[in-house]
Parts: C-alpha cells; sequence; structure tokens
C-alpha cells in the first residue's frame, strides 16, 4: 500500500469522525418534564422541549437542562423578632415551579437563592406584625401572606410558588418553660374543676338517693300504722262483737281478771302494782258467788 492509499484512507476517517462529531452535536434528546434553553451566537435562539431535537452544531450552544417538575426546598430555620421582642427561629418550606424556562434562566441568575432570600425577608416582616401567641397560633396566615408576596415576585422569574409551609415555630428556651409551667397549671384547673363537678354531682345523686330512701321509708312506715291500726280496730271490733253476743256474766269477768293476775306481775322490774277498781268489785261479787255455791251446798 502507497502512500497516496494511506493518504485517502487518513482523510476518509478523519470525514466519517467529523460527521459522527457533528451529527452527535447536532441531535440532542431532552428527558421529559425538562427544557434546553439554545443559544446561537451568544444570543437566545429557542427552548428545546422533551424528545429529540436538532440543532446547528458549533453555532448553537444548548444550556443545561431546566427541571420543570415542581420542586421542594427546605430552608434552614430563621431567626425573627415578633412584635413583643421575642426572637422565635422559623422553619419552612417552599413548593415551587419553572413555568417559563427562559426567563427563569435570563431574568433571575440563581433562582433558587432569590426565593431563599425574599422567603426570609418576607417572613421577618409577616411575623415581625404579629406577637409571639399569634404567631404560634396563625401558621395559616402566616403562609398565605408569605405565598402571595412570593408568588407575585417569582412570576417575572417564570417561578411559580405553589405552596409555602412552615414546620416549626420555635420560640426560646425560657418562654417554652414558661410556656410548660402555664399548660401544666391549666391541667391541673382543668382536673380540679372535673373533680369538684364529679363529687358535686356524686353528692346530689347521694342526696337524691336518701331522700327517695326516706320517702318510701316514711310512706312504708305510714303504710304499716295504718294496716296495724286498722287490724287492731278489727281485732277490738270483732272482741267487742264476741263479748257482746256473749253477754258473760260478773263471775266470769272476774275469773278473767285472776287469769290475768299473774301476766301482769311477771316482769322483773314491777316491785309494786295496782289493781283497778274494777278487779276488787269483780273479786267481791266472784267471792260472793262462791260463797253461795258453798252455803247452798252446806245446806242439804
Amino acid at each position: 500500500m502507497d502512500t497516496t492509499q494511506i493518504g485517502t484512507i487518513v482523510v476518509v476517517a478523519v470525514i466519517v469522525l467529523l460527521a459522527i462529531l457533528v451529527v452527535f452535536r447536532s441531535v440532542k434528546i431532552v428527558p421529559q418534564a425538562r427544557a434546553a434553553i439554545v443559544q446561537r451566537l451568544g444570543r437566545y435562539h429557542k427552548t428545546l422541549e422533551a424528545g429529540l431535537n436538532v440543532v446547528v452544531p458549533f453555532v448553537d450552544q444548548v444550556l443545561p437542562l431546566i427541571d420543570l417538575r415542581e420542586q421542594v426546598i427546605s430552608f434552614p430555620p430563621q431567626p425573627v423578632i415578633t412584635q413583643d421582642n421575642l426572637v422565635v427561629s422559623i422553619d419552612t418550606v417552599i413548593f415551587f415551579q419553572v413555568t417559563d424556562p427562559k426567563a427563569a434562566t435570563f431574568e433571575i441568575a440563581n433562582y433558587v437563592q432569590a426565593i431563599e432570600q425574599l422567603t426570609t425577608t418576607t417572613l421577618r416582616n409577616v411575623a415581625g406584625g404579629m406577637d409571639l401567641e399569634r404567631a404560634l397560633t396563625s401558621r395559616e396566615e402566616i403562609n398565605a401572606q408569605l405565598r402571595g408576596v412570593l408568588d407575585e415576585a417569582t412570576g417575572k422569574w417564570g417561578i411559580r410558588v405553589n405552596r409555602v409551609e412552615i414546620k416549626a415555630i420555635d420560640p426560646p428556651s425560657t418562654v417554652v418553660q414558661a410556656m410548660e409551667l402555664q399548660m401544666k397549671a391549666e391541667r391541673e384547673k382543668r382536673a380540679a374543676i372535673l373533680q369538684a363537678e364529679g363529687l358535686r354531682q356524686s353528692a346530689i345523686l347521694t342526696a337524691e338517693g336518701q331522700k327517695q330512701s326516706a320517702i318510701l321509708n316514711a310512706e312504708g312506715d305510714a303504710r304499716a300504722a295504718v294496716l296495724r291500726a286498722d287490724g287492731e280496730a278489727q281485732a277490738i271490733q270483732t272482741v267487742f262483737a264476741s263479748i257482746h253476743s256473749a253477754d258473760p256474766d260478773p263471775k266470769l269477768l272476774a275469773y278473767q281478771y285472776l287469769q290475768a293476775l299473774p301476766q301482769i306481775a311477771a316482769g322483773p322490774s314491777n316491785k309494786m302494782w295496782i289493781l283497778p277498781a274494777e278487779l276488787t268489785q269483780a273479786m267481791a261479787r266472784l267471792g260472793a258467788a262462791f260463797g253461795r255455791d258453798d252455803r247452798s251446798d252446806a245446806s242439804p
């Protein structure tokens, strides 16, 4: 193989390599949810979308890809002075999305850093106009104000702020201790109130139960007394009716008095007892009756 052939082969190889390089530099594949900015001779030319794209090699310059998906940035805690001169540390999270790759590339040098600085200043302005208690309980209000300011400022940068969230608001340690003591006192107060209310309800229920029990006992005693009185009245009426129908004579009555004497004297505390006049009269009649019977028996 002579020198001419070798030179021809080298030239062909160089041409093939150049062609491969030109094709490689001409074809650009952009992934899904990405975008690329093309500069032609230092000026903006077009925006490459997802898929296969062709550019002019050595003339067009393709800048790094821009992510069009929603992105999340968590900023470090920022010290903020509240309206009551307390320094709190606020930790925020920003959800944003690039809507205009050209504006995000040429309108701002570093949109992530710009969003961080804008969030810090806006947060200090918003939270600085609130006291600590309101700042702790007004997260939604702070989020809405931050989102409104950020969305308005980043719109010209081709950025849309979808959501702003406050992860934590950390007050000073002394304030945290005071809040813990206050919460403990509130819990103890509620517990004491609940306990007192429980004791009050228990006392009321107990009194109601005792009242109902006393009423029922009184009603029972009254009914029992009525029944006893009715029974005694019926017994007296029965005895009286029996005596009236039998028409006993004085001797029978005197004998009943004598039968009742041992029961009257049976009590251990009875040292002295008095005989009623009816008893003496009955005994006299009984003696007279027995005397007449003896005389009647002796006369024959």
